[in-house]
């Protein structure tokens, strides 16, 4: 049994504790709103984010950061990525020198262009940035909760690490494989996401499986190129945290960044759809960051490009369809001799 604090009570983090828990880990969970934290120690239900999950009667609560961080062999990370700066700095005075660091939310960093693993070598002493890792995969929250089998993915340079993750995080349902290259499964994780609002419009638009099929294939290569540019790994792009998490955030019901995609074909405006989300869908903020990422370091990510169009100044997503495909003509793979 080892001591967990999860901070961030959405539907990942709330899933993730109770996973946890149900291990027989003695699992806190940090919620920033503390109605949240009342309701769910009063019913063990999180009704904003996981409803009808009755959690593990194990799982304990809190609204203090101190609480959840303080003395713990482990502390989760599932903050939205564009809070977990700050998030980490509340953090950070509470943590110990041998506490293993995991994120497991996906995401960009606007003002930065930072992932959440630079972000965090950017704050953390040297020392304690060593026991960071990243859990990575394709993993709807709800089918988690519900026990379905999963695989997913902890990255991190040192191999103890990520094995010490692996063991901690691993049940019969849930299975965790090991990988050394934190910053693909970076990228994977958050570009997957651009690519779904894309496969999404595509739905939405009524424009059949085909361009589906193009967009997942033609996203992941541009999610190669940018994780190449960055240094990670071609191999990861074709495991789990590249096309594995590719292909369930484009084609899965549940998924929220594809549902965006989908209302945007459908003729609806992003701040009417955004209004009406309680969940985060990190690819329209990752959309802006990727995209300015790419032309910061001269990657070519023309459905990102597209994305950004469609989000950030009202273009026809049918004008950003046929912009895709009048694109000038290329080789997929070798060029001819």
């Amino acid at each position: 049994m080892r001591t967990i604090g999860v901070i961030g009570a959405g539907s990942w983090g709330t899933t993730l504790a109770d996973l946890l828990a149900r291990k027989g880990h003695d699992t806190t969970l940090w919620a920033y709103e503390a109605e949240l934290v009342k309701e769910m120690e009063e019913t063990r239900i999180n009704s904003v984010f996981l409803p009808d999950i009755t959690l593990s009667p194990r799982l304990r609560f809190t609204n203090s950061l101190r609480d959840a961080a303080s003395e713990k062999e482990i502390v989760l990370f599932v903050a939205p990525t564009q809070v977990f700066r700050g998030v980490m700095k509340g953090v950070s005075p509470y943590l110990g020198e041998e506490t293993l660091l995991v994120n497991a939310a996906k995401g960009v960093e606007l003002d930065t262009l930072m992932t959440i693993s630079q972000i965090s070598a950017d704050l953390l002493p040297p020392r304690l940035f060593e026991n960071f890792c990243v859990l990575s995969g394709p993993s709807f929250a709800r089918e988690v909760a519900m026990e379905m089998p999963t695989a997913v993915v902890a990255a991190s340079p040192d191999g103890m690490v990520a094995r010490r993750v692996q063991e901690a995080f691993s049940t019969p349902s849930f299975r965790v494989y090991t990988n050394s290259d934190m910053v693909g499964v970076e990228l994977g994780g958050s570009i997957k996401n651009v690519i779904a609002i894309a496969a999404g419009i595509s739905d939405g638009l009524g424009l059949g499986y085909n361009p589906r099929a193009a967009l997942i294939t033609r996203g992941l290569a541009e999610m190669a190129r940018l994780g190449l540019a960055m240094g990670a790994h071609s191999s990861t792009f074709a495991g789990l945290a590249g096309m594995g998490d590719l292909v369930l955030t484009c084609t899965g019901d549940l998924s929220r960044n594809r549902t965006v995609g989908m209302r945007l074909g459908q003729g609806k405006k992003l701040a009417e759809i955004l209004s009406g989300m309680r969940m985060v869908a990190e690819g329209v903020k990752t959309t802006e960051s990727a995209y300015r990422l790419a032309q910061r370091i001269g990657v070519e990510m023309p459905i990102t490009e597209q994305v950004y169009r469609v989000l950030y100044e009202d273009k026809s997503p049918r004008q950003a369809v046929l912009d895709l495909m009048t694109r000038d003509l290329k080789a997929e793979g070798l060029e001819f001799s």
